[in-house]
């Protein structure tokens, strides 16, 4: 008797678990289906609608123990797969003017070229001077990493941005961007189905923070790491590598795999620096914290204390987007 329950008890939760299965597959090729079929709306409408019901019809059948309506259900989800494997990241497009370049560069010696670095001057979200200029930095004058957290859709959720300081008072700051179209958006969903690729912006902190600051009126914190040089220098180099490799393999940028937080943790531990997983990583709003935790920040003071200090938006928004914008946002 008591083998026989524990028999049934053990089929009743196969069939939740396929059940629970058919169903996460069902509203993840619904939604490929909605955002990434080259049709109508209505079109695509209709595509995923019929795969949802597909989906649930499947999973009714499989409580009435039908097995034959999985074999369709298989098949559908082989013939998305197909179609979803066949979709790569364009290399061309009519890309939005501030994400147009990749940027790209090249070490000899310890002298450091990049070509494509961004200095916009903005006067407005759409009121925009653009210039891609070609730089040199000297690696042996690196100094310093900042990383800047900007602050869109509350506490939770930021857009990270690392910043390299040079002995003669130059920054250099790279942002993991969305690689948007012309009049093309940024949506966290539409961008887990590969709508987007990403782009490796180098760029003036003038630029790419003052544009968060000044212009989109996001709250924008600045904190000082406490990493060793040789990291700095190491970080900076798997950018540029990095940048490389964009230039010519385009990736998707996707939500939650490959975005500003998550690719530079990935290049941290390409360079063998051990960061363990932790849910801030992901609600990255709260990444100060953890590279608190880490020892990454001035540990000697409350991290609340580094909170309160490290908010630049108001002294941004009192300097403007002058060409000391830098050392401006450094004041105490």
């Amino acid at each position: 008797m008591r083998e026989r329950l524990l028999a049934r008890l053990t089929g009743i939760l196969a069939r939740v678990a396929i059940g629970a299965a058919v169903l996460l597959v069902s509203v993840w090729a619904a939604l490929a289906l909605w955002y990434r079929l080259s049709l109508p709306e209505e079109a695509r409408l209709l595509a995923a609608g019929a795969f949802g019901l597909l989906g649930l019809a499947t999973i009714v059948a499989l409580v009435r123990r039908r097995a034959a309506a999985a074999s369709l259900f298989a098949l559908a989800v082989a013939g998305v797969f197909v179609w979803w494997t066949s979709i790569v990241p364009p290399a061309d497009a009519d890309w939005s003017p501030d994400v147009a370049r990749q940027v790209t560069g090249a070490v000899d010696g310890s002298v450091l070229s990049l070509t494509g670095v961004r200095n916009f001057d903005w006067r407005g979200e759409d009121d925009f001077t653009p210039a891609w200029e070609t730089r040199r930095y000297d690696l042996d004058q690196l100094r310093t990493l900042d990383m800047f957290m900007s602050y869109w859709a509350g506490p939770s959720m930021a857009h990270m941005i690392l910043s390299f300081g040079f002995a003669d008072g130059r920054y250099l700051a790279w942002s993991v961007e969305v690689r948007r179209r012309r009049g093309g958006g940024f949506s966290p969903i539409a961008d887990l189905f590969k709508s987007n690729t990403l782009v490796l912006v180098a760029a003036e902190e003038r630029d790419v923070i003052g544009v968060r600051t000044n212009i989109r009126g996001e709250d924008v914190q600045r904190y000082r790491l406490d990493i060793p040089q040789e990291m700095i220098r190491a970080l900076l180099l798997q950018y540029v590598a990095d940048a490389n490799a964009l230039a010519t393999r385009p990736t998707f940028y996707n939500s939650l795999t490959s975005n500003c937080t998550t690719t530079v943790v990935r290049m941290a531990r390409a360079l063998g620096d051990v960061l363990p997983a932790d849910w801030r990583l992901i609600v990255n709003g709260y990444l100060p914290e953890y590279a608190y935790d880490m020892g990454a920040l001035d540990s000697s003071r409350p991290m609340a204390e580094l909170r309160a200090e490290a908010r630049i938006s108001p002294r941004a928004l009192a300097a403007g987007l002058t060409s000391s914008f830098s050392q401006d946002i450094r004041q105490p």
